[in-house]
């Protein structure tokens, strides 16, 4: 097993709030309150946290009820006990690689924290609120060709449903099952895709299944935020909301100036209107609005009184969320990606207003993974990640160039060397016999430039064409490492990996989870 690290700064569209975050975390302390780098940060983070008896029975409580026996909850039942929480979109088929690197991550951090003398446990928050169904509705796998394929769950839930609440039917099981054939773990982990994603199950409970079954090594809790327990313990947060909402939203406004003012964005874009709250009504999540301190859904007004009475039907919103999540949980560390971490930069300022206190937050490990014969391709090629940021094309090209036999290399090389060389002295000499020349002498380089370039891009694929095998290894390399110009974590579903390398490859991930590193790695297994 080999890994190499990536700078993160290396991968395509990191912003630099994230880069400072992870690697320059002095710049942005302004809007993190731990570094994530200082261990000292967590002892900290954990004396903040204050969790009375009777709101630590009732979170247990409602757990139980959720999770079953689990050694994890009978540590967070015990007071001091905290949490390193994580959490992702429900979506199908476990949704995308990265999901199972944060819950990972997080199991490692509280195995870490546990060994400094800090008792905590890994929580896992299935985001069931969200209604935007179609970015759950499907997944992608991939073949023994490293083709992508798109699965995808017929019909529509309408455009409010909470996704978790969402009855499966018509899973793509079948289309799972001949993506994953020619695996040598295709069929178990299909077996067990399709003991988790049952027709009638909701989106919520399916995900939730698959991931437990996953991940059950490391006993990593869940949450789902719909379950009326865990509504109950949002509901006091919520009221404090409701009715801080004024401040709360002039807060925001101006943390988003001062974002700015740093050279840094606003992840969440917030105007006048915008409130942080959603009504779950009749199955649907509905949005509010503000509108002359009242607050407006398709078809009716609520007044704030009116809104708190109805607190536990209350759904907060990308920034509020996380500070919800943090009231319910002993919140130390939360895991996130680049886009949640923006998120709490802004969230920052509410944290500060209903909870007086914020967890550290940390980067999720990230992983390409490759295996050998992958890894034999890249160095006979020359090719590392980044060769793969610019496109199949550019790719292939780089792949054609390398086939060309070193002694063609060679002459060209040294035939664009001599012409050059060439050329600058006649110019040389046109200069001191006419300077009025010297306009004609450069223009006729460049084009014998020019025309040097395209004889080596000639060569180079009529290499690629006399060697079919060149061409499928380009397929191959790049199906599997930037499928559809996205990194390999973010369009794959941790499936097709398991079906290729087995069980095992998630122990293999959580040894390779270096909290002490940000880097994304390129993982050899």
């Amino acid at each position: 097993m080999e890994c190499t690290c990536v700078r993160q700064t290396e991968l395509p569209h990191t912003s630099k709030l994230f880069a400072d975050l992870v690697y320059h975390p002095d710049r942005v302390k302004s809007f993190y309150p731990f570094s994530p780098h200082d261990a000292e940060s967590f002892a900290a983070a954990a004396r903040q946290i204050q969790l009375t008896p009777e709101r630590r029975a009732a979170l247990v409580h409602a757990l139980r009820e959720q999770n079953g026996p689990s050694a994890s909850l009978d540590l967070l039942a015990k007071p001091g006990a905290v949490a390193v929480v994580t959490g992702q979109q429900v979506g199908l088929f476990s949704g995308p690689a990265y999901t199972v690197y944060k819950a990972l991550t997080a199991a490692k951090l509280a195995r870490d924290l546990m060994a400094r003398g800090i008792p905590a446990v890994p929580v896992f928050w299935l985001a069931t609120e969200d209604h935007d169904f179609a970015e759950v509705n499907h997944v992608w796998v991939f073949d023994s060709g490293h083709q992508p394929v798109k699965l995808e769950i017929n019909g529509s839930a309408g455009s409010s449903k909470p996704v978790g609440e969402v009855r499966l039917a018509s899973l793509p099981l079948n289309g799972l099952r001949a993506a994953l054939h020619d695996f040598p773990f295709g069929g178990e982990i299909a077996d067990r895709v399709a003991l988790a994603y049952i027709e009638g199950r909701t989106l919520g409970e399916a995900f939730s299944a698959l991931l437990r079954d996953i991940l059950r090594p490391f006993d990593i809790l869940q949450i789902d935020p719909m379950a009326r327990a865990v509504r109950e313990l949002a509901a006091p947060t919520i009221r404090a909301a409701i009715s801080g909402a004024p401040e709360l939203k002039q807060r925001v406004l101006e943390r988003n100036r001062e974002l700015n003012a740093a050279g840094y964005h606003a992840q969440v874009h917030v105007e006048d209107e915008t409130s942080f709250f959603f009504l779950l009504e009749n199955g649907r999540r509905v949005t509010l609005r503000k509108h002359n301190g009242d607050y407006i859904s398709a078809n009716r007004h609520y007044s704030a009184a009116e809104l708190t009475d109805l607190s536990h039907e209350i759904s907060p919103n990308a920034l509020l969320r996380p500070v919800v999540q943090d009231s319910i949980l002993p919140t130390v560390a939360y895991i996130g990606g680049p886009a949640e971490l923006a998120y709490l930069a802004q969230a920052e300022v509410l944290y500060q207003v209903l909870l007086g206190r914020m967890p550290v937050v940390l980067h999720r490990s990230g992983f390409t993974i490759i295996d050998e014969r992958a890894r034999k391709l890249m160095t006979r090629y020359g090719l590392s990640l980044g060769d793969f940021f610019h496109g199949e094309d550019v790719l292939r090209e780089r792949i054609s160039a390398a086939l060309v036999p070193p002694q063609l290399s060679s002459i060209l090389a040294e035939t664009r060397t001599t012409v050059a060389s060439a050329l600058e002295r006649l110019e040389a000499e046109l200069s001191s016999f006419d300077p009025t020349l010297n306009a004609a002498a450069q223009k006729s380089q460049r084009k014998m430039a020019y025309q040097l370039s395209k004889v080596e891009r000639k060569v180079a694929h009529h290499m690629l064409r006399r060697d079919e095998k060149a061409a499928r290894d380009t397929s191959l390399l790049y199906g599997l490492i930037y499928p559809r110009k996205h990194l390999q974590e973010r369009l794959y579903s941790i499936i097709p990996l398991i079906a290729k390398h087995g069980f095992r490859l998630i122990d293999q991930i959580y040894e390779n989870v270096h909290l002490e590193c940000p880097d994304h790695q390129l993982l050899v297994v």
